[in-house]
């Protein structure tokens, strides 16, 4: 348990009857990196390993001067970075050690006839895209943002490495609404690995989405600038015992 005192905050936990105390943790201070100790506090460490593992997709730049544009070195790179600078090496990675059949079909799925590739020239890689009717492959640099938006999705979600849990927030900017059915059996197909959180404001995805064998749809509105969720009530928290 955490008490709050004028000198910060206590953490108190007890296993097999001994009981650490942890003082002067600061009021800003968390206690998933200062009371982690695996021999008695296993429940925090487990929590704090699990949180680190989740992944959220907030927004990817995709302006003439993102990151995603630009040919990066090469690594393997099983976890899509953030802001998607290593697009190149997360796409290669999914080719080599993931899914290369499911990429292709996403892509195909989106874009018909499509492929993307990926180049290197010492050591650098840039990825490029094959599109039915072009005479030559586009590189990220020329792709539309809605193009670069769904690739980078792509990555993120088809990931070797699968995290438990996977918040995207409003993946459907930028992409035209023809892309928004593409990207629900995308995300449908993410969800068969990782719980899926999305946060959209696009009816025809919430639509593809719903569609899905156990998906819940939350609908938020505001109350007097409180945001509260249709047919749920905030939640009684109580810590649990040991």
């Amino acid at each position: 348990m955490a008490q709050r005192s004028g000198a910060g905050v206590t953490v108190m936990s007890e296993t097999g009857g001994r009981k650490t105390v942890i003082t002067d943790l600061a009021s800003f201070d968390s206690m998933m990196t200062h009371a982690a100790d695996p021999e008695h506090m296993l429940e925090l460490l487990v929590m704090r390993e699990r949180m680190k593992s989740w992944r959220f997709y907030d927004h990817f730049r995709t302006d003439a001067d993102a990151p995603a544009r630009r040919p990066q070195i090469g690594t393997r790179t099983p976890t899509l970075a953030s802001d998607g600078r290593d697009l190149p090496s997360a796409i290669q990675t999914i080719l080599e050690i993931g899914d290369s059949a499911e990429l292709s079909a996403r892509i195909d799925d989106a874009f018909p006839g499509s492929r993307v590739a990926i180049s290197q020239v010492d050591g650098v890689f840039e990825l490029s895209v094959e599109q039915r009717g072009l005479l030559r492959a586009l590189k990220t640099a020329e792709l539309s943002d809605g193009t670069l938006r769904y690739l980078l999705l792509v990555a993120a979600l088809l990931s070797p490495r699968p995290p438990p849990l996977l918040v995207l927030n409003e993946p459907e900017t930028s992409l035209h609404p023809d892309l928004l059915p593409a990207l629900g059996r995308l995300i449908t197909s993410a969800s068969t690995r990782s719980q899926v959180l999305v946060v959209s404001h696009a009816q025809l995805l919430v639509d593809e989405l719903s569609k899905v064998k156990g998906c819940s749809v939350l609908r938020l509105h505001k109350v007097l600038g409180e945001t509260k969720i249709d047919g749920i009530s905030a939640p009684k928290w109580a810590w649990p015992k040991r």
